[in-house]
């Protein structure tokens, strides 16, 4: 099981469940830990490999995109959770899409900020980069490189160096596990451009988010069961960008679905 925070509202029966992006860990989620626990019942998890759940897993572990997604089912599973409202981080957010994927029902909503939807020409090309110099390079050059290509402003340099800096304790192994998984997640990226989600989702994006914020607008305007809210003066780590605009908007998404 993955290594997991618990949070118990005295009264709330609401769950949230974040998930973290890859190369983070349930760190990323500490402006949002505060507010939220306010509310809800909260869980926090680290993905495989990731954080404190990296024990759980061999090195030589050769990752399926479906099991990281099925990781945090079985925590739920675990924990008596039947249902949640699923707050996910860049790729985290494909990680929640594959989630409902296999378990349809099971998120009363889905909140999804600095969402990965597609990859684009220059996200494939970063892949494709990436994948031919990693045995060249170090991977924290590679990670840094990709780093000030998605957070590029000086305005987001908290959010680039909380990325760099969870990125260093990733490791270059479980980077490298990651990379193998592209292909994989590039195929589910397809499915889910066409299939919608079973839960109502929400789509948080900051204003800066220069590579995904494009796709996510053309994509929201083909699924009925999705809409956009763009975070100004954000990046693309929008919930550490404009925590208390995220919060806001995230809660009184959650709530309105409750009620």
């Amino acid at each position: 099981m993955l290594y997991n925070k618990v949070f118990p509202h005295k009264s709330s029966h609401t769950w949230v469940v974040f998930v973290h992006g890859a190369g983070g860990s349930n760190v990323v989620w500490f402006r949002q830990l505060r507010e939220f626990k306010k509310h809800f019942n909260v869980l926090l998890v680290d993905l495989r490999g990731h954080g404190k759940s990296k024990k759980e897993y061999t090195q030589a572990e050769i990752y399926a995109f479906d099991e990281i997604a099925l990781d945090v089912i079985r925590t739920m599973d675990h924990l008596k959770i039947e249902k949640a409202h699923l707050v996910g981080i860049s790729l985290g957010c494909i990680v929640i899409r594959a989630m409902d994927k296999l378990a349809p029902g099971r998120a009363e909503s889905i909140i999804l900020g600095g969402a990965v939807v597609q990859f684009n020409k220059r996200i494939n090309a970063l892949v494709s980069v990436a994948k031919l110099l990693q045995t060249i390079f170090p991977y924290m050059w590679l990670y840094k490189i990709n780093a000030w290509i998605l957070i590029p402003y000086k305005k987001d340099i908290v959010s680039r160096k909380l990325f760099i800096q969870e990125a260093i304790r990733l490791g270059e192994k479980e980077f490298k596990k990651w990379l193998r998984m592209s292909t994989e997640i590039k195929d589910n990226l397809q499915e889910f451009l066409i299939k919608e989600a079973s839960a109502p989702v929400l789509y948080l994006m900051g204003d800066r988010d220069h590579m995904f914020l494009p796709t996510v607008s053309n994509l929201v305007k083909k699924h009925f069961n999705s809409k956009l809210e763009i975070i100004k003066n954000s990046g693309h780590v929008c919930n550490v960008d404009q925590p208390d605009i995220f919060n806001e908007r995230s809660i009184q998404f959650i709530k309105s679905i409750s009620s």
